[in-house]
């Protein structure tokens, strides 16, 4: 289960009101560390001006976790974008990457030639 989700959460999914504010909530206690990165890298991206901003440092195997299940999940990662304004994209485990738009650096960053040059054999199990 990636998520822990609070009883009224859970029944505002039901009743099908569930606020961002509240979803980017549950998502940062359930995935602390998986959020801290993304919030460091929005805000770095932020700050600096730049087109985009990745992760480049191997995680620990529990931080991975956290950001191989955050980024699986189509909903998760919708609602980084909208909160954060940026998109999304994310090679491995380990290499999640902020975009201001899509463009030329996000559609070199998506290809099947920057996945492949990506690999590591210390993440061939991550």
């Amino acid at each position: 289960m990636s998520l822990k989700v609070s009883p009224e959460l859970l029944e505002d999914a039901r009743s099908g009101k569930v606020a961002d504010d509240a979803f980017l909530k549950c998502m940062s206690e359930s995935l602390p560390d998986a959020w801290a990165l993304v919030s460091k890298l929005a805000h770095e991206r932020e700050v600096q001006g730049l087109e985009y901003v990745d992760n480049r440092t191997v995680l620990t195997d529990d931080v991975a976790g956290q950001l191989l299940r955050m980024m699986a999940s189509d909903a998760m990662r919708s609602a980084i974008e909208r909160h954060f304004g940026v998109r999304v994209a994310f090679q491995n485990c380990h290499r999640v990457a902020l975009f201001r738009a899509t463009g030329d650096a996000y559609n070199r960053f998506t290809s099947t030639e920057a996945q492949l040059l990506n690999q590591n054999p210390e993440l061939v199990n991550c």
